[in-house]
């Protein structure tokens, strides 16, 4: 199957049309509306320093359904450890540089250039880009990011200086999720991690029909309800 160039209409090819390996489409930009065409349609960015922008719907599709979460009995005894006090969208820019640094320094590059940390950055301001924070002494240490629309949060990337820290702020975030009737996250390609933590490879047909339904749901824009630094 061809890779599409876009050009500066907004408009996408079919996810559907995707390659194997899920690429879909190069080129184009990063303003706030073609993202969001993006994400709606379940398409999202992804490539490094130098490259032309890279747009993927992968076959098959690493999904966490909020009822799924599986929290293991270690990571519990952490939690009641309390070691980790925990925000929402209280340090966007913060998570979203520590997300850059750590992959830049694990992987010697990182996919999160300049011009992607200024888009999301955007999004957030437009309130469909969220964060969630875990502190530890008053100090960030760690977190993650991500867009949401109607019932579903798309996972783009997240980080740690402390051992369970962003992991933490993942269950912390499902936790909220599922109170706010959430139906799905896109964690969009497999780890092994977030196996082990409840999530499940579907097909991108299944994916692209319960993403249609949860687009039917109002989309929380703005800044997330403040939940004070909640104890982790």
């Amino acid at each position: 199957m061809p890779v599409y160039r876009l050009s500066s209409e907004l408009v996408f090819p079919s996810p559907h049309l995707a390659v194997d390996e899920g690429l879909l489409a190069v080129g184009g930009d990063l303003s706030v509306h073609r993202l969001l065409l993006a994400y709606a349609k379940g398409i999202f960015p992804w490539y490094s320093r130098g490259e032309p922008i890279l747009w993927w719907s992968p076959d098959p599709r690493l999904v966490l359904y909020p009822a799924d979460l599986k929290v293991s009995r270690r990571l519990k005894r952490t939690l009641r450890q309390n070691r980790f006090q925990v925000t929402l969208d209280q340090a966007f820019d913060q998570v979203i540089h520590g997300c850059a640094s750590v992959l830049r320094d694990r992987d010697k590059g990182t996919w999160i250039t300049e011009e992607m940390i200024a888009a999301y950055i955007a999004l957030h301001k437009a309130g469909f880009a969220h964060s969630v924070e875990a502190w530890r002494d008053g100090q960030l240490a760690g977190g993650l990011y991500g867009i949401s629309l109607g019932g579903s949060f798309f996972g783009e990337s997240m980080f740690h200086l402390f051992s369970d820290a962003s992991t933490i702020a993942l269950v912390t975030l499902v936790r909220y999720l599922a109170k706010w009737n959430f139906t799905l996250i896109d964690c969009q390609v497999t780890t092994d991690h977030l196996i082990r933590m409840g999530a499940r490879e579907i097909s991108r047909n299944r994916f692209l029909n319960q993403l249609d339904e949860s687009l039917k749901k109002p989309t929380m824009r703005g800044k997330w309800p403040p939940v004070g630094k909640e104890k982790a």
